[in-house]
């Protein structure tokens, strides 16, 4: 890590700069997603990493103030018996983005050679199988003029062990702890050799891999959609100026005294 990296993690980032830099950064998301709608263009974003890495933060970081229509999250459940039988691709490929999407992968066919291998649910023949496969794979996805992205969420092993304990401690968190999260943090060097293989075999010019450091969780969301925003050029394009018609009075009537006698949410703050 260089000097400039280490000097900015002993800086504390408060709330206040964090909030004020997100604004700013989801500012820029919302041009963009303006300039994928007016381009037609057809993105995905695969987001990967280990358990507790911070996934789901960034994701929500990143399509908060933007439209689920053009920014689509797709975080597929465990596969069906119908989707077992599939080609192993077919059941993330009928997620692509069409025409002006941003398609966001928390998790991906990635799991083929991360949790699926580690935890024994692929034998070694069909992880190494899709290992030499997944780069061919890929380059046709880009050829045929998808922009692929993908992330690396890596944390530390005290970062990860402080995440499992609070949401082991915690009731709000509790629902985030799946049945792969206890066996995973046994298996820390299983995964890690996993992911150094995956990394050497599927690390290319036309779909590189960004590692994205996550023990500090408000930095890695700035910095994962400042380099989103690096690595998809587009323009901010000019807005007709917007003008509140004023309310019409024809057919008016009293419309809040016709509620009267119907059911309300009860006002308990």
């Amino acid at each position: 890590m260089s000097t400039e990296s280490q000097s900015k993690e002993n800086e504390k980032l408060t709330t206040k700069k964090y909030t004020k830099e997100l604004r700013k950064l989801q500012a820029q998301l919302c041009h963009l997603q303006e300039w994928v709608k007016h381009k037609g263009l057809r993105v995905i974003i695969v987001f990967e990493g280990r358990d507790a890495a911070g996934k789901g933060g960034t994701i929500r970081a990143l399509t908060e103030r933007v439209s689920p229509r053009v920014f689509r999250v797709v975080a597929l459940p465990a596969p069906s018996d119908r989707e077992k039988s599939q080609m192993y691709m077919q059941r993330y490929m009928q997620h692509f983005p069409a025409s002006g999407e941003v398609v966001i992968f928390d998790r991906s066919w990635y799991n083929r050679l991360g949790v699926e291998y580690v935890m024994g649910f692929c034998s070694k023949e069909k992880h190494d199988r899709f290992l030499e496969l997944c780069p061919e794979l890929e380059k046709y996805v880009v050829e045929g003029g998808i922009l692929l992205l993908k992330i690396w969420l890596e944390s530390s092993d005290k970062e990860q062990q402080r995440h499992f304990e609070a949401r082991i401690e915690d009731p709000l968190r509790q629902w985030k702890l799946s049945p792969m999260d206890l066996p995973s943090r046994s298996k820390w060097f299983e995964y890690s050799r996993a992911r150094d293989s995956m990394l050497k075999a599927t690390d290319t010019k036309h779909a590189p891999w960004y590692i994205l450091r996550s023990d500090d969780k408000k930095r890695a969301r700035l910095n994962c959609l400042a380099h989103i925003l690096d690595q998809i050029p587009y323009k901010k394009l000019p807005h007709e100026k917007v003008k509140l018609p004023e309310r019409s009075m024809k057919g008016a009537y009293d419309d809040v005294a016709s509620l009267k006698g119907r059911k309300f949410v009860a006002e308990k703050y």
